[in-house]
């Protein structure tokens, strides 16, 4: 009887009227939730067959939760570093556990809160923990569409270290006015492989018109009177008379041994770049002073871990306060064929589903992935004014569809009066 179907109907309606309202709560709910994407209900209709082409038979209508898990939110700056954020597409890989094993389950995320907890494992605000490649052990992160090879990323325990100087670059100019037997010297930092400071001199004499000689002398701590080590390391330059510049050196690549070191430290190699041969980017010759225009070297000293960086390609660099930085981990984004069909978990996570295809682990910024913005935070991508209108229409639909069963009782009724 249609009276009957009508009533089925207003009562589907009432049904499907309250799930898209849950939508719309849920959405105004987590209107400041970081990487939250807004759902919204889809409407589809309930059809009946009906028993002759003169009559209709009522069916109703059913929702549906859709979620825009594609849709890119805004991204907002923040005072962490370890705050990150999705420009483009793809997910960061988390885990339930800091130490992941057999039935701890791997999810993907926009939410990218992340801070240190007690142990220095990088974890979200939800509670789960940030998956990446450690690139300490000298392997280059992979594409994969397996979780081989993901650790929790930690910042804890991270020493700091020193290195020797391998390389001494000059910048000099000879004057050419100077006599024969005229010396000139200069005096460079150099480190020893336990991160400790020695002044070297090197120290330039002319011997003939555009030929000049080198000779390093052994190094001192802190400027002191007494050797610390001992050097070996000398050459000749020939200068071009025309133009100034170096034509020839010998050794053609200066070098200077360093051995005994009296604070325990290895011997050293040290390459000393004079220059270009033609060329007056290094030694110069030319009338005038004695004139030093750079001294570098690429030693430096035992340093203290001070903090982390991360960049858009979502390599986790430790900083230290000498000066050093150490690439840690490589961070990959999970990449789907449809977003949109990844199943939501509490937190904020997805899990991978058959409509979603399978997952696609990508370097930021290669294979369509997007790039990793550091110090930033996705912000929610639901519209608090377009969430009321829908609120006010989904109201009124409701209204309408409690009209629907009381005037389908108040005709049963007056059919019932008929027997009467």
């Amino acid at each position: 009887m249609s009276i009957y179907g009508a009533m089925f109907a207003g009562v589907s309606g009432l049904a499907a009227q309250s799930n898209a309202l849950g939508m719309i709560s849920d959405n105004i709910a987590n209107v400041n939730t970081v990487g939250y994407k807004g759902v919204s209900a889809r409407f589809s209709t309930l059809v009946t067959q009906a028993a002759t082409q003169t009559t209709h038979t009522p069916g109703g209508v059913s929702s549906a939760p859709y979620s825009f898990i594609d849709r890119q939110g805004l991204l907002q700056g923040s005072a962490s570093g370890t705050d990150l954020a999705v420009a483009g597409q793809g997910f960061f890989v988390v885990n339930e556990s800091a130490n992941p094993g057999f039935g701890d389950d791997f999810y993907f995320t926009r939410a990218g809160s992340f801070n240190p907890d007690e142990n220095g494992n990088l974890v979200n605000a939800a509670g789960y923990y940030l998956q990446g490649y450690d690139l300490r052990n000298g392997t280059a992160p992979p594409s994969s569409s397996t979780f081989t090879g993901l650790s929790t990323v930690n910042i804890a325990n991270l020493s700091g270290s020193a290195a020797a100087t391998t390389n001494i670059s000059l910048g000099l100019n000879l004057p050419s006015n100077a006599a024969d037997g005229d010396s000139h010297f200069v005096t460079t930092q150099v480190f020893d492989s336990l991160g400790n400071s020695h002044d070297m001199n090197i120290t330039f004499t002319k011997v003939t018109a555009n030929e000049w000689t080198w000779t390093a002398s052994d190094p001192t701590l802190d400027g002191g009177a007494t050797s610390s080590g001992t050097a070996v390391g000398s050459g000749a330059i020939i200068f071009d008379g025309t133009t100034g510049s170096p034509s020839a050196f010998s050794p053609v690549t200066p070098t200077i041994t360093l051995t005994g070191f009296t604070t325990g430290a290895g011997n050293e190699v040290i390459t000393v770049d004079l220059g270009t041969i033609g060329s007056t980017n290094g030694l110069s010759q030319f009338g005038g002073n004695f004139t030093i225009g750079n001294i570098d070297q690429d030693g430096v000293r035992f340093g203290n871990y001070t903090g982390i960086n991360i960049n858009d390609e979502g390599i986790v660099t430790a900083v230290f306060d000498n000066g050093q930085r150490q690439d840690i981990y490589q961070l990959p984004l999970g990449m789907f064929r449809n977003p949109n069909g990844l199943q939501a978990r509490s937190g904020n996570v997805y899990l991978e589903t058959d409509r979603s295809g399978n997952f696609q682990l990508n370097l930021a910024g290669a294979g369509g992935a997007g790039d990793i913005a550091p110090a930033a935070l996705e912000a929610s991508t639901v519209d608090l004014a377009e969430e009321f209108t829908k609120m006010i229409i989904t109201q009124r639909a409701y209204s309408a569809n409690t009209k629907v069963i009381t005037t389908a009782d108040s005709m049963l009724e007056e059919l019932i009066r008929v027997k009467r």
